[in-house]
């Protein structure tokens, strides 16, 4: 069984575009996206029109909600809400009120940040500003009673493939369309790989247990850092093009 993981596509239909292209040349027997799905300065309707052609297995991410949940009020004073919500119309947006917040496949137990929050890091401490991986009992705390062989995440946006003592794999094939960001919730910090290129993941069951590869898929980001600028968000612009981010202020 082999198993495309995408996650954190935030609108980027070139970057998602690319991933599916590499995607395409695998034998891939499910595709699974793991939210925060459409939310950013760039192509959210285009996105759409790309996963309604696929049958992937889709849970919902925080961003999703922050889309379907906003408030008339809430949009008027975010413009990068208000785009998305008149770039999408309404059936994408029904759509993601529909979805799971978590699902199961096989042996994998899919959630976007922990099984029971779509805001918290499944393995990532954040209290310095950047993410440093978690020890082994921080990271089964944050799992809690959830006993799968495989569990994959999302939200981070850092591509990580890490094993725990009693041979869990534990999987964040990082962001599809965003490969950068910072935040003052819950703390100010800021995750980057790097690196401007889409990153997803392949896990594939073997003889031997379950293994994955962590992917990266170059695509035109200038192109997505140009969109972003043409919406005012100079912020975007400077994650896409560099794959880094700077601690913003307390």
């Amino acid at each position: 069984m082999r198993v495309a993981l995408l996650s954190d596509i935030h609108g980027n239909a070139l970057a998602l575009e690319a991933v599916l292209l590499d995607v395409a040349g695998e034998r891939v027997d499910v595709l699974m996206n793991l939210g925060d799905i459409f939310y950013g300065p760039l192509w959210p309707r285009r996105t759409w029109e790309l996963l309604r052609t696929l049958d992937a297995v889709t849970i919902v991410g925080n961003e999703d909600r922050l889309l379907f949940e906003a408030t008339t009020e809430h949009s008027a004073s975010h413009p990068t809400i208000a785009y998305n919500l008149r770039d999408l119309g309404d059936t994408p947006i029904e759509w993601m009120r529909e979805l799971p917040a978590t699902t199961q496949v096989d042996e994998i137990y899919a959630c976007h940040g922990t099984p029971h929050s779509d805001t918290t890091y499944l393995l990532e401490d954040i209290s310095s500003g950047d993410a440093v991986l978690l020890g082994e009992t921080a990271i089964r705390a944050r799992l809690g009673a959830i006993d799968r062989r495989v569990v994959v995440c999302g939200h981070s946006h850092t591509p990580r493939a890490i094993t725990l003592g009693d041979g869990t794999l534990i999987v964040n094939p990082g962001s599809v369309g965003l490969p950068a960001y910072d935040d003052d919730l819950p703390l100010p910090h800021r995750m980057q790989t790097g690196t401007p290129h889409a990153r997803w993941a392949l896990l594939e069951k073997t003889a031997q247990g379950w293994r994955a590869e962590l992917r990266s898929t170059a695509y035109d980001y200038e192109r997505a850092a140009r969109q972003a600028e043409t919406l005012q968000r100079r912020d975007w612009a400077l994650w896409l093009r560099s794959g880094r981010a700077h601690i913003p202020s307390p």
